[in-house]
C-alpha cells in the first residue's frame, strides 16, 4: 500500500540517486534527491523529510560532516550508505547518530527494510502516534544514571534540564534498561527487547549505541556505573543512580 513517509536521498552519484529513487518511489514513498550538503539543506527547507539516507563518502562536505549536522537540528531518521570495507565510518557513523547503515553494494530489498524499520521505530515514538493525544497527568520520568528518560515524550534531560538528544535506537535502549533494572540482558535478548531483530545479535551496532549512551548518563564513561558490562554475558542497568 502506498505510504506517505518522505525520504531524502543524499549521493553525489548520480545512478545511486536514480536507483534509490526509483525503487522507493515505486513501493510508494515520496523521494527526493540531493547531490551535495547545500543541497540536502536547500530540499530541507521545502520539505522536511521523515528519513535521510545519506552517502558518506562525498567530495566537500562528507556524509559523516551531514549526518552530524542533522541529528543536532532535526529529529529525523538517519541511515548512512558506506563503502562496503568502511568499517571504521560504519562505526563513527553511528556515534554521531545514524539510526543504521546499509552497505554498498546494496540489495534495493534490503535498504527497503532498513528504511521500513527505522521508519517504524520512529512513528513508534512519535507523540502523536494513532492519534492519541498527550496525557494530562504527570509525566512518567525515570532516572537513568545522571539523567532522566521521559517515557511519555521519548525524551531525555539532563539533571539541570537541559535536553539531551538521543536517537530512537537508544531510547529504546535506555527504555529497556528501565523496565530491567539489575537484570543481565544479553546482546540478543536486547535485540528482542527493542525489537530490533534485523540486527545480528553480535552485530557491533549494540556495543556502539551503548557507549554512545555512557557518554550522556554516565559521570565517567570510561568507568561506567550505571550501564554495565558483565563479561562474557552482557550488561546490566544499574537503576537509582540519578
Amino acid at each position: 500500500m502506498p505510504t506517505s513517509e518522505h525520504v531524502l536521498v543524499v549521493d553525489d552519484d548520480p545512478a545511486v540517486r536514480g536507483l534509490i529513487v526509483e525503487y522507493l518511489s515505486t513501493h510508494g514513498y515520496e523521494v527526493t534527491e540531493a547531490e551535495s550538503g547545500e543541497a540536502m539543506r536547500s530540499a530541507m527547507t521545502k520539505a522536511l523529510p521523515d528519513l535521510v539516507l545519506l552517502d558518506i563518502n562525498m567530495p566537500g562536505e562528507d556524509g559523516l560532516t551531514l549526518a552530524r549536522q542533522l541529528r543536532a537540528r532535526f529529529d529525523v531518521g538517519i541511515i548512512m550508505v558506506t563503502g562496503s570495507g568502511d568499517v571504521v565510518d560504519r562505526v563513527v557513523g553511528l556515534e554521531v547518530g545514524a539510526d543504521d547503515y546499509v552497505t554498498k553494494p546494496f540489495d534495493p530489498r534490503e535498504l527497503r527494510a532498513r528504511v521500513r524499520s527505522v521508519l517504524r521505530r520512529l512513528q513508534t515514538h512519535s507523540p502523536e502516534n494513532n492519534g492519541a493525544a498527550p496525557s494530562a497527568g504527570p509525566r512518567r520520568r525515570v532516572p537513568v544514571g545522571t539523567c532522566a528518560l521521559d517515557l511519555d515524550t521519548h525524551q531525555l534531560f539532563a539533571a539541570d534540564g537541559r535536553e539531551i538528544p538521543i536517537t530512537s535506537m537508544e531510547f529504546d535502549l535506555l527504555q529497556v534498561f528501565s523496565e530491567h533494572p539489575q537484570q543481565v540482558l544479553s546482546r540478543d535478548r536486547l535485540l528482542t527487547l527493542t525489537r530490533n531483530r534485523e540486527w545480528e545479535p553480535f552485530d557491533r551496532s549494540i556495543d556502539i549505541r551503548i557507549a554512545r549512551l555512557r557518554k550522556k548518563i554516565e559521570d565517567d564513561a570510561e568507568h561506567p556505573q550505571v550501564i554495565r558490562t558483565i563479561r562474557g554475558a552482557g550488561y546490566m542497568f544499574v537503576a537509582g543512580r540519578a
